[in-house]
């Protein structure tokens, strides 16, 4: 009798561990799509679908070591200022602890900023938080890949 309930355990574990696993990868699919919408609303200047995506305390750090609160760097890319012509995340991996996700991944991006052509490389990390049911971006941080 004991191995019996022994093995209820071990099963019941096994399938709360599966529901787990479950709802992270729905977690973390809600973030991709969500990231993959940033990457959409910055290369069409959509300064609505940026504001829908970003909390009103956003941090946004770039590279160079510039920090942005979400009205500058949304004005900076509606404005034309930051010019996003083609932007693509590789090497992207989301980690979902709760309420909060965090994404890194690569970008490479085409920008005409200033009228200037320019090809970049950096690394990214964000951070999301679900706010009242929705992923909303409330970090980021650029950082230059070693040579």
């Amino acid at each position: 009798m004991k191995y019996f309930f022994l093995i209820v355990a071990v099963v019941l574990f096994q399938f709360s561990g599966l529901a787990q696993n479950n709802f992270l990868s729905k977690e973390k699919m809600a973030v991709a799509a969500r990231v993959e919408t940033l990457r959409q609303a910055m290369i069409d200047a959509d300064g609505n679908k940026l504001k829908e995506l970003t909390s009103e305390g956003l941090s946004y750090g770039h590279s160079s070591g510039n920090i942005q609160n979400k009205a500058v760097f949304i004005e900076k890319i509606v404005s034309g200022e930051s010019d996003f012509v083609s932007i693509e995340f590789q090497d992207q991996t989301i980690e979902v602890i709760g309420d909060v996700a965090i994404v890194r991944h690569n970008l490479a991006a085409h920008t005409k900023d200033g009228g200037v052509d320019k090809d970049i490389k950096i690394g990214i990390m964000l951070i999301w938080e679900k706010q009242k049911n929705k992923w909303l971006l409330i970090a980021r941080q650029a950082y230059k890949l070693p040579s």
